[in-house]
Order: C-alpha cells, then structure tokens, then sequence
C-alpha cells in the first residue's frame, strides 16, 4: 500500500492530536461564560493548569501503557479475548468523558473536574500518537508523517477559534456550552475507528509477534516493494531482539550510560524548549494579549481566529518540502533565533504603547499583532512539527515509551506551570513578562547548538549509532558497553 497508506494512519491516528485545539482560549473572553463562572484571572489559570496538570498524569500512565498493551490499544483502549485493557478507548472515552463534564458544568468545580478528565485523555494521546506514528513511518518520510500531528493540532485550533468566535454571539449559555461539548465529536471519531489501524511492528517484535510484524512492514512499504521490506524487517528484527537482552522497566535506564543521557537531554529538551517558545501564551490567552494591544472583545476574537490559521499553513508547507530535507537541528535553532527576536519588539511596542494610553500609537499596536503572528510562522517551521518528531525517534525501542512519556510529562509539567502564571504575570508585571521568554529563548538557542545532533534520514535503528551506543546482533562476537557494563556489575 506504500506511501498513501502511511499517511492514512498519520492522519487518523492524528485525530487525537485535533483533541489539543484550544477552545478554552475564546471560551474564557465570552460574557456568558464569565457570568456563568468568573473572569477572575486566578480561575482563568486554574482551568486552564488542571486540564495540562491531567495531561501530566495521562502522559504518565501512557508510558506503561504503551509497552504493556501496545501503541495502537494505548490510543485504542478495547478489551480483547477478555484479557487486555488497552489504551485509546481508555483516551478516548476519559476525552467524551470530561468533555461532557464541561459542557454540562454549573459550577467552577464540576467544570475544573471536567477540564482535569479531558486532560488525562490528551496526555495519553499526545504521548502516544507521536509514538506510534514514528514506529510506523519509514525514515525518509518520519519528519513529514509524525509532522502531521502538529498539523492536525493546528487544524484542532483553527476549528476552535472559529467556533468560538461564532458562538459568541449565542445570547445565552450554549455559546460556551456548545464549543466544549464539540470535543465529543473527533474523540469518537477515533474510538471507532483506531480499531482499523495495525499495530506497530516494533511493538509486535518487542512481544514476540515476530509474524504479524512481518506482515504490517510489508503491508506498510506496499507492493513492488519486498526487498526494502525485508531489509528493514531484519534490521529492525536484529536490533530490537538484542536490545531485549539488556531492556528494563526501570526509569533509571534513562541515564545509565552516556548515550542515554543524551538521548534523555535531548528529548526532554525539546519538549520542554517548545514550551519556552511563548506559543501557548498566545493560544491560551491570545485575546487578552491582543487586549493589551488595543484589540478588544469581539475583534480580539477575531483576530485569534485569522492567527488560528496562520500556523498550519506554515507547517503543511514546512513539513512536506522542508523537515526531511533540511533535518531537526537547523529548524529548532532557526526558531528560537527568531523567538528572541519577536517577543523583543513584542516586549517594546507593549512596553512604549500600553493599552490604556490616551493617544496610543496604532501602528506601533498593528506591528504588534503582526509579531505575534509572526511568532506562530516560526513556531510551525521549527519547534511545532520537530518537538513531535524529535522526542520520540532518539530512544531505542526498548526504552522508546518510558524516553517519550518522560518527554511528554516535562511538556505538560511545564505547560500547566506556563497555564497557571501567564495570566497573573500579563496582569501583574505586563510587557516585562515577554521579556522572560527572550532570556528562555536564547538559553534554548545555545543548548541546541552544542548538545543536539542530527537524526535525518535514519532509522530507528540506527539512533544508536548516532548517540555513540551500540547493541550486540544474534551470533555477532563483539559485545555492546552496555551489556559489558552488565556483565561487570
């Protein structure tokens, strides 16, 4: 079936990165929402912080789930043969679950509940979507196919601020109501249909399913296409099975050797830098940034929802004609080099033009605007499709979940701290607050430049020997530090 098959599963799998979209972000501003519950700026941080505090969690469980059940069930959550509970009905339902909770809340705390079950189920699926679409894309389209998560990310954006800038004009409580209810829709979407996906080879080989691997690699590079089938099947054989011989469950695994150390830095790294980008700021609380530059009420809605769009455009292009060519280092540096430079002018034109100025200079407030954009351009031509990719392709397969739901939890770690302080310090300290992300950036920029190589074009396979670590083949005499380590402990 080949390359259209791959980007099938991308796409569907993908659905629950769609799950991400930001409603929450125009839903704070309506009047009726803020009547209904508060617009008290500690509670806006506290709906935004337990639904990310939920994702820390989901992410945490998925990593045991993705290696005890596999990466399709993870997403899947079915019960099979009565035996085995697996993990994306378990999303997906904890996502129809909370979403009805926040649709149907009357009070802060039913909602705050809601928000916290709706964000266990995107931890579980932001984990294990990337996975498992890095485990089944081939190396020379990695960057593009697990690239697709970020892109249906921003699609689950444009949709969300789209529908909350047309229900803000619901004159009662369906206008809040119904765009967190419309979650109920791509979660079930996938509930049904992740069932028809295969699982990842890798998994299969990990728990002795040597057969059905064979038969989804092959099923996977199509027709025509049996002697690069095999090829990758015996590598991805080989090396999987001599790294059972060293494998453990234990977190420490993570930095036992050098190389793993490095495979950690890194893929928590990126996950954590993509946080230090400002993005979700601009997401979370885009109309009340705009808010500061002169954009009030209805328009700032607007706005949010044109910058919605801007994004995955950017990153469709990005990731068909760039990621796979140019690779994943010159991008994340490439991105924090203008991160600094953005949120800087951002920083002065706030800083020498607030909101509440008699004679406010409007194109200084229109540039701006146009930074912020800005901001979300170089977001998906960098870190947006790269942090995906990255935190998931460094690890071994033995150690790929535990590596990607370490990655994951630093993301929501501090994505939810990001949720709970933006609000205050934008209130609190305003343009200088910006400022924070400027120092963030350029720390970032520097630690990229020496710490992270390049991974293009490899296999998963081959990570090790990008890392400097190796592993020992069936009847190969030489032995691997790690299993030399082993036999002299």
């Amino acid at each position: 079936m080949g390359l259209f098959y791959n980007i099938f599963i991308a796409v569907f799998s993908s659905i629950g990165a769609f799950l991400f979209g930001g409603i929450i972000a125009s839903v704070l501003t309506m009047e009726r929402y803020q009547a209904h519950f508060s617009s008290d700026s500690s509670i806006e941080g506290a709906v935004v912080s337990t639904f990310n505090g939920g994702c820390f969690f989901g992410a945490m469980g998925a990593g045991w789930a993705n290696d005890r059940f596999g990466r399709k069930r993870t997403i899947q959550n079915v019960i099979e043969k009565a035996e085995l509970t697996s993990s994306s009905q378990i999303g997906c339902l904890f996502a129809l679950w909370g979403a009805a909770m926040q649709a149907g809340a009357n009070n802060v705390a039913t909602l705050l509940v809601g928000r916290i079950i709706g964000g266990l189920a995107i931890g579980i699926l932001s984990m294990t979507v990337p996975l498992y679409n890095t485990e089944i894309a081939p190396p020379k389209n990695r960057g593009f196919l697990v690239g697709l998560t970020q892109q249906m990310l921003g699609i689950g954006f444009i949709v969300a601020n789209w529908v909350g800038y047309g229900c803000q004009f619901i004159k009662s409580d369906v206008s809040w109501r119904f765009p967190l209810g419309l979650q109920l829709v791509p979660a079930f979407l996938l509930l049904v249909g992740i069932q028809f996906l295969p699982y990842s080879p890798r998994w299969l080989l990990e728990v002795n399913r040597d057969e059905e691997a064979k038969e989804v690699v092959y099923k996977l590079h199509g027709k025509g296409h049996e002697e690069a089938a095999e090829l990758e099947y015996r590598e991805m054989h080989d090396t999987i099975k001599a790294e059972a011989l060293v494998r453990t469950r234990k977190l420490s695994s993570l930095w036992s050797t050098r190389p793993m150390c490095r495979r950690t830095f890194v893929s928590v790294g990126v996950q954590v830098f993509c946080q230090f980008t400002g993005i979700n700021v601009i997401n979370y609380f885009g109309p009340t940034m705009y808010a500061s530059l002169g954009v009030t009420g209805s328009k700032g809605l607007l706005v949010q929802g044109i910058y919605g769009a801007v994004g995955p455009i950017a990153n469709i292009i990005f990731i068909i004609f760039l990621l796979d060519r140019v690779g994943r280092k010159k991008p994340l540096m490439f991105g924090a080099t203008c991160f600094v430079a953005t949120f800087s002018i951002l920083a002065a034109i706030v800083a020498t033009n607030p909101p509440d100025a008699p004679s406010p200079n409007i194109t200084a407030q229109r540039a701006g605007i146009a930074m912020i954009f800005l901001t979300s351009v170089c977001f998906s031509l960098s870190f947006g499709p790269v942090s995906w990719v990255l935190a998931s392709e460094v690890f071994p397969t033995s150690s790929r979940a535990l590596g990607t739901m370490v990655a994951t939890c630093a993301n929501w770690a501090f994505n939810t701290m990001i949720g709970q302080v933006s609000p205050l310090a934008m209130k609190k300290i305003g343009w200088k607050f910006y400022m924070v992300f400027v120092c963030l950036n350029l720390v970032d920029l520097i630690l990229i430049a020496l710490f992270f190589p390049e991974t293009k074009g490899k296999t998963l396979e081959q990570m090790n020997e990008v890392f400097g670590d190796q592993v020992v083949f069936e009847g190969s005499p030489e032995k691997s530090s790690i299993e030399n380590e082993k036999e002299s402990a």
